[in-house]
C-alpha cells in the first residue's frame, strides 16, 4: 500500500511538473493579450521620455498590442523604479531605464534598496546618448587645453552646472579632478536650467548630452571642445575626442534600456528582446534616433546584464569621486 501511494504521489508530481513545462511557453505565445505598461521614472518631454516613446511605439507595433508610457517621476527616479520593481512579474509592466535610473541610482541612494540587479531582469538596451563638452560665451577657450590653461590662470573663478548625481555632474567632476582644476560645481534640478544659465554666462562649462547641447552648438551659442566618444562625432567632424585631448578615461555614454520585474518568465523576456532588437535594426528607428543625437544599441538579455554590472561599478566610482548624495 505504501509503495502504491508513493508511486501515485510521484506520478502526480511528475504530471504537474510536465504541465508546468508547457505552461510557460504557452504563456509566451499568447503574450501580450492586453496593453503593456512602460514606466518612465522621469517627467514627460525630457530626453529619456522621448527615447521611451520611440521604443514603446515600435514595440507596440511589433507585439500587435498597445504599449502605454506612464511617467512616474520624482525622488531622483526612485519612485518610478520602485513602482516597476513591485509590479507583477508577468511582462505587463516594464521600466524604461537609463544610466541615471539604473546604473547611478543605487550609489546615489544607498539606503533606499534600489539595486537594479536585485529587483529587475534585463530585457534589452535601446540607445547610447553621447556627451560633449562645451563652454559658454564668456570663456575664450577653443580647446580643452586652452580651457585648462584659462582655469589655472583664474583659480576659483570658473564653475560648471548640472543636476546632482547626473551624468553631466559626474563627468564634469571627473574632468575637473583629472585636470587638477580649482573650479566649482553648481547644482541644478536638471539640464534645462543649467544650460540656460550656461548660455547666460552664469556658469562656464559642462559635459552634457548631445541631445540638449547640439542645437546650441549649431546656432553658435556654445563652443564645443571635445566629445566623450572613442571617435569623432559625424555631425561635428572638427571637434576632437577627449582621447585626442589627453583624457583617455573620458569615453562615457549615457544609455537607455528596458528591464522587467525580477521573476518575469524567460520566454516573455526573450520575446520582448527580439521585438525591441528587430526595431532597433530598422532604418526608420536609426533615423529617428539620429534626430536626437542618439545611437541604437541592440543586445541580448545576458549582454545587457553584463553591461549593467560593468556600468554600476564605473558610475559608483564617479559618484564616490564627486561625493554626491541623493536628497
Amino acid at each position: 500500500m505504501v509503495g502504491r501511494r508513493a508511486l501515485l504521489t510521484g506520478g502526480i508530481a511528475l504530471c504537474v511538473a510536465f504541465s508546468a513545462g508547457f505552461a510557460v511557453p504557452a504563456l509566451a505565445q499568447s503574450y501580450p493579450d492586453k496593453p503593456v505598461k512602460m514606466i518612465v521614472p522621469f517627467p514627460a518631454g525630457g530626453p529619456i521620455d522621448t527615447m521611451a516613446r520611440l521604443t514603446a511605439a515600435d514595440l507596440g507595433t511589433r507585439l500587435s498590442q498597445q504599449v502605454i508610457v506612464e511617467n512616474r517621476p520624482g525622488a531622483g527616479s526612485t519612485i518610478g523604479f520602485k513602482a516597476a520593481a513591485s509590479a507583477e512579474p508577468d511582462g505587463y509592466t516594464l521600466l524604461f531605464g537609463s544610466s541615471g535610473s539604473l546604473a547611478i541610482v543605487d550609489a546615489l541612494y544607498p539606503s533606499l534598496d534600489v539595486n537594479p540587479l536585485k529587483h529587475f531582469t534585463t530585457v534589452a538596451t535601446t540607445s547610447l546618448l553621447p556627451h560633449i563638452m562645451v563652454v559658454g560665451p564668456s570663456v575664450p577657450a577653443k580647446t580643452v587645453g586652452e580651457l585648462i590653461a584659462y582655469a589655472r590662470a583664474n583659480p576659483g573663478k570658473l564653475n560648471y552646472g548640472a543636476g546632482l548625481g547626473t551624468p553631466p555632474h559626474l563627468l564634469s567632476t571627473l574632468f575637473k579632478t583629472q585636470a587638477g582644476l580649482d573650479v566649482t560645481y553648481v547644482p541644478y534640478k536638471g539640464s534645462a536650467p543649467s544650460v540656460t544659465d550656461l548660455l547666460a554666462g552664469q556658469t562656464h562649462f559642462t559635459i552634457d548630452g548631445m541631445l540638449i547641447l547640439i542645437p546650441q552648438v549649431k546656432q553658435g551659442k556654445l563652443r564645443p571642445l571635445a566629445v566623450a566618444r572613442p571617435e569623432r562625432w559625424p555631425d561635428l567632424p572638427d571637434v576632437p575626442t577627449f582621447v585626442e585631448s589627453g583624457f583617455p578615461d573620458l569615453i562615457v555614454d549615457a544609455w537607455t534600456g528596458v528591464v522587467a520585474p525580477k521573476g518575469t518568465p524567460a520566454p516573455i523576456i526573450d520575446k520582448l528582446n527580439a521585438a525591441i532588437n528587430e526595431g532597433l535594426r530598422t532604418p526608420e528607428t536609426k533615423t529617428a534616433l539620429s534626430h536626437f543625437s542618439a545611437l541604437p544599441k541592440a543586445s541580448s538579455p545576458a549582454e545587457f546584464d553584463a553591461f549593467l554590472r560593468d556600468q554600476l561599478t564605473k558610475w559608483a566610482a564617479m559618484v564616490k569621486l564627486a561625493g554626491a548624495k541623493g536628497e
